[in-house]
């Protein structure tokens, strides 16, 4: 019994990742709130390494829908060269844009985790990347992007968004999509190329991140949790699959201001709770 509670926690945990890793409104802000509401019943070791790794079933799903944009080798029959240039210069842009967080991640990863995964400075950087998108979107209104595709972006660019996801892997409540979408707005680039930047930086951010979380873990799973994080990386998947799907039809349409917004009334009802009710 204590056993099929906990997967439905993991189900649970799933969901929240599957929805908030797309939405610039942090996922990891959001499973650390979570979880002061809805513990799980295993060790800190098990938790630290299941909030990371959980995230590679999310990471799935941008593979499974991009696969044409970011797989860099023709393979169909006929085709005049083997090696997509276009797609392997944007790996190579998501590599320098991965650096900074990377080179802190590994140098810093246990101390910041110790001193700054705190649900009080969650809610802080909650508030703040909400009021950043307010602001960026009042002056960004009526403005014609100046980076509009991928192609267009530049090495450049894509380190100065880098840096703005280096602001995310410090404080936890900033959102890595959030960061990154912020800061490539900042510089030029339209919603929809900053969002599947986005998306595909996450791939080897997150890849590296959970593999050095099983490293330090070990492979030593128990059954328990085995089944929990196998059911809350697959449910995470299978609802980034229509998040990501949602996440791009409604920016054609709509800025960025709800989530925003949104971010601000959540802070401040983690500011309540914790200085207030409880």
């Amino acid at each position: 019994m204590e056993t099929v509670v906990e997967i439905l926690k993991a189900v649970l945990f799933g969901i929240v990742e599957g929805i908030t890793e797309w939405l610039p409104i942090s996922s990891t802000g959001h499973m650390i709130l979570l979880n002061e509401f809805v513990h799980m019943n295993v060790s800190t070791e098990f938790w630290d390494m299941f909030l990371v790794v959980i995230q590679l079933g999310a990471i799935l799903a941008v593979v499974v829908l991009y696969w044409n944009k970011i797989f860099p080798f023709d393979l169909s029959p006929g085709a005049k060269t083997v090696i997509r240039k276009d797609i392997f210069l944007l790996w190579g842009k998501i590599l320098v844009a991965c650096v900074p967080a990377a080179v802190v991640g590994i140098l810093f990863d246990e101390v910041l985790e110790k001193y700054l995964y705190r649900p009080v400075t969650v809610a802080v950087m909650l508030i703040l990347f909400g009021v950043g998108f307010l602001v960026i979107e009042y002056f960004n209104r009526g403005k014609k992007a100046r980076v509009r595709s991928l192609k267009k972006l530049s090495f450049g660019d894509a380190l100065l968004i880098g840096l703005f996801q280096l602001i995310a892997a410090i404080f936890p409540g900033t959102s890595r999509s959030g960061a990154t979408i912020l800061g490539g707005l900042m510089i030029g680039v339209s919603r929809t190329t900053a969002a599947e930047f986005t998306f595909f930086l996450a791939i080897p951010v997150m890849l590296g991140a959970s593999l050095l979380k099983i490293l330090r873990f070990g492979f030593s799973f128990t059954g328990q949790e085995t089944a929990i994080l196998f059911v809350g990386m697959l449910v995470a998947f299978l609802v980034s699959l229509g998040v990501i799907r949602f996440l791009m039809g409604y920016i054609k349409k709509h800025d960025f201001k709800v989530f925003g917004w949104y971010r601000i009334v959540l802070g401040l009802l983690v500011l309540l709770y914790f200085f207030v009710l409880r």
